[in-house]
């Protein structure tokens, strides 16, 4: 799907390629899920090679940031699905020839919605190509920022969660510690993507930043650096978000450790009690003809009480030495 957008005295507007007019030319090209015939009817109409899709995809830089024939192409990895509980890295194409925009994207990002609607009502900030491509980088970094912080949310809630002192009542094994790896590891996640993305928009700035292009003026310089900027300190932030995201998984597994010595620790003790009464037991229970105290009446009583006090002895030893 091609959407062509048009610029008015009142903002940027998708129309038909034909409603405004033979004079008038598109000023974004927002190709979506295109069909083969749509990128080559977009390439023979603003005069560029789109690139493919497996193209797209590459990671070397000099086929993602370069110059062809006056065209910029850029390609950045960026993150979709973010309030789903599964996140996806896709790639999208900015190629700038002219006053001519062309993005080409597989997924429907939120930041377009927003800033399509944005711009329909503020031409100020879309009056040119770079100028709509400033402003789609720009919506983009406040996306990742939002993101940015529902993690820090959420990694604050999860650590109180883990360390917050149980209620009467509760007891650590009462708590469901797979369900909070999987919180840990979904919200590692979702800052690894974001930090990919925001590494991956930052080497696009740098190369807009570099380039030489008669449409990119001061303003929309100033634009570009603020954002550069704006991703220099998420890129800080994500990374001390990661640290605590590991932070949370070793706190995690720590409590695990915890919880099964504790288990361990009990199997060991019962062991320890109920060792002296097997042994007084097998004892009494030796097939010997002659075993003292065998025929009086106490004897029985006798060995029973020898074995309830050998147990009830460790089990006290270990109760005032505070290992239970």
């Amino acid at each position: 799907m091609i959407h062509y957008f048009f610029l008015d005295t009142t903002g940027l507007h998708p129309r038909g390629v034909d409603a405004a007019g033979a004079a008038a030319e598109p000023l974004w090209f927002d190709l979506l899920n295109p069909t083969a015939d749509e990128i080559s009817s977009v390439e023979r109409r603003v005069r560029i090679s789109i690139p493919t899709r497996d193209e797209m995809r590459e990671i070397e830089s000099s086929n993602r940031l370069y110059e062809d024939e006056g065209s910029l192409y850029m390609t950045a990895t960026v993150v979709t699905k973010l309030d789903t509980e599964r996140p996806e890295n896709t790639q999208v194409t900015y190629i700038l020839r002219g006053d001519a925009l062309v993005t080409v994207r597989y997924a429907d990002p939120l930041p377009f919605r927003r800033f399509i609607a944005y711009a329909e009502k503020h031409p100020n900030a879309c009056s040119n190509a770079a100028a709509v491509l400033a402003g789609l980088l720009e919506f983009k970094v406040n996306r990742i920022a939002d993101v940015l912080e529902r993690t820090s949310d959420d990694i604050d809630h999860l650590s109180q969660h883990i360390f917050e002192p149980l209620s009467n009542g509760t007891r650590r094994r009462d708590i469901d510690y797979r369900q909070i790896l999987e919180r840990v590891g979904r919200i590692g996640d979702l800052n690894s993507k974001a930090r990919e993305t925001l590494g991956s928009l930052g080497r696009l700035l740098v190369f807009l930043l570099q380039a030489s292009h008669p449409h990119i003026g001061s303003d929309v310089r100033s634009r570009l650096k603020t954002s550069t900027r704006d991703i220099e300190q998420m890129s800080g932030h994500a990374s001390f978000l990661g640290d605590k995201v590991q932070f949370m998984l070793d706190a995690t597994l720590g409590m695990i450790n915890i919880d099964q010595n504790n288990i361990l620790k009990i199997f060991s003790v019962a062991t320890v009690v109920l060792l002296p009464p097997s042994v007084i037991g097998a004892v009494f229970g030796m097939n010997f003809s002659h075993i003292p105290a065998a025929n009086h009446a106490f004897g029985f009583w006798a060995a029973i009480g020898a074995m309830v006090l050998s147990a009830v002895g460790p089990y006290l030893l270990f109760k005032r030495r505070g290992w239970l």
